[in-house]
């Protein structure tokens, strides 16, 4: 079944068609992943190193071109695009630079001669990834992944082909051997026999929590690994101690990025009492000020929604929540015209029987909440079943040290936007998934963390990718 995308700026259908790959060509992957990873785990550290080194340099080459695909496919703004496969750059430079110190054998004190851990590669790892940052999904699962030993399969979203076959492109380019990292062109259908397969050994996802869900359920009868990156409905903490400006200016760009469409974008935003009317005119002004448009113009802010059905959905839930009883602050509606644009948005006083206050929003839909005190405030920001990220502002200390204790999310920023970094891992608690991806503890993920007891003092030296 052919592949067709729709440019969500203009809502008409790209030129050309992508047809999937028959089981024959999916059999043909995987036996070619299978056999590559026989070869990728006996490389040097340092010749991955310098592979992931050329795929960073095309990426910075490429950017403006990579970035036009990206906003052509899913509405990205073009300089958040361009920024985002400069951010990829980074990525694979810092595993380069720091892949094989993560990797190194750790001695352990015991009452053997010679005792110590040693991470070795497991194979060929599916990944299951999302639209929304089309080429940053695939390359911090990729570049620590390579650089552990490890092979590549991505099933990429449906709505952007031209993304997933230039991610493989790039790494080609780099001097990887074929079949080390392979898009496979196939529909959801296809992802349950590609996780039965026995030369897959794990998989990753980002995505919804039905679709993480499912995959875990899948690849847990056949005991694989996975690593969960689900969603997230993040607080923003805003309290008396706080810099109102900074945390309104904030505010509006964590709402906002990536169009709105970011499990890591701020969406509740929960303020003390005593600063809630200050803080939500300054909000309001801010949002306000964004430019929506064209998201291949330069002063554009927030670009289209990825696609009709996404703008759809954050139609109904705010109906919904306002006809339950929610106040639209601001916005509330689409932009008229060709393409995808939905206003960014602020409901108010949002009663817990509102969809808005369960669901996550994929849109620049914010939901401001009151909250009396910092009991009040923990209370709110918990009241989920999600649990990513998690943004608090405040200058006094001891209430930073509280939040960052008491919230339930995997990560906490104080007095600044949650953001994904290729030194930090990445990752979050209850419906929003489990596992981490990036620094030392995404890339042992996915490796065979063996214990090595010896009696007799072996080598001090060993192959690096043994």
């Amino acid at each position: 079944m052919p592949i067709t995308t729709i440019n969500p700026a203009t809502g008409e259908a790209m030129p050309t068609e992508w047809e999937t790959l028959t089981p024959a060509q999916v059999e043909a992957k995987l036996a070619k992943a299978d056999e590559a990873f026989r070869a990728h785990r006996r490389t040097s550290f340092g010749e991955r190193a310098d592979k992931l080194r050329a795929a960073a340099d095309i990426l910075s080459a490429e950017k403006d071109a990579l970035g036009r695909m990206m906003t052509m496919e899913m509405g990205k703004t073009l300089k958040a695009a361009v920024a985002e496969a400069e951010k990829c750059a980074v990525a694979c430079r810092y595993y380069a630079d720091h892949g094989e110190r993560f990797m190194d054998d750790e001695p352990v004190e015991t009452s053997a001669s010679r005792s110590y851990i040693r991470y070795l590669p497991i194979g060929p790892v599916l990944a299951v990834m999302p639209w929304n940052f089309p080429f940053w999904q695939v390359f911090r699962f990729a570049a620590p992944g390579l650089m552990a030993g490890n092979v590549g399969l991505l099933k990429h979203a449906s709505n952007v082909p031209r993304c997933a076959m230039a991610i493989e492109d790039v790494f080609r380019r780099a001097g990887f051997a074929e079949g080390v990292f392979q898009t496979l062109l196939v529909g959801s259908d296809a992802v349950a026999g590609i996780l039965d397969d026995p030369r897959v050994k794990a998989a990753t996802l980002t995505g919804s929590t039905p679709a993480g869900s499912s995959v875990a359920e899948r690849a847990g009868k056949r005991l694989k690994k996975t690593v969960l990156e689900l969603g997230g409905s993040d607080p923003f903490i805003v309290l008396p101690t706080a810099d109102l400006d900074a945390a309104a200016k904030t505010a509006a760009k964590a709402r906002n990025i990536n169009n709105g469409q970011s499990c890591i974008a701020a969406k509740r935003f929960i303020v003390h009492a005593d600063v809630y009317d200050a803080f939500r005119d300054r909000f309001v002004a801010a949002m306000e000020a964004e430019t929506v448009g064209d998201p291949l113009r330069a002063d554009t802010d927030v670009g289209p929604l990825a696609m009709k059905q996404t703008r759809e959905d954050a139609e109904r839930q705010v109906r919904d929540s306002v006809a339950a009883g929610a106040k639209v602050l601001t916005g509330g509606e689409r932009v008229e015209g060709p393409g995808f644009f939905y206003r960014p948005t602020i409901l108010a006083e949002i009663p817990e029987s509102a969809p808005a206050y369960r669901e996550e929003v994929f849109a620049p839909v914010a939901l401001l909440f009151r909250a009396k005190d910092a009991d009040e405030a923990i209370a709110l920001a918990n009241d989920s079943d999600f649990g990513l990220g998690s943004s608090v502002w405040t200058r006094d200390a001891a209430e930073a040290r509280r939040f960052v204790d008491e919230l339930e999310a995997g990560m906490t920023y104080v007095n600044a936007m949650v953001a994904s970094d290729p030194r930090l891992p990445f990752g979050g608690v209850k419906q929003s998934g489990y596992g981490r991806e990036l620094g030392r503890f995404g890339m042992h993920e996915f490796v065979n963390i063996k214990s090595v007891w010896m009696e007799d003092e072996g080598p001090d030296e060993h192959p690096a990718a043994e």
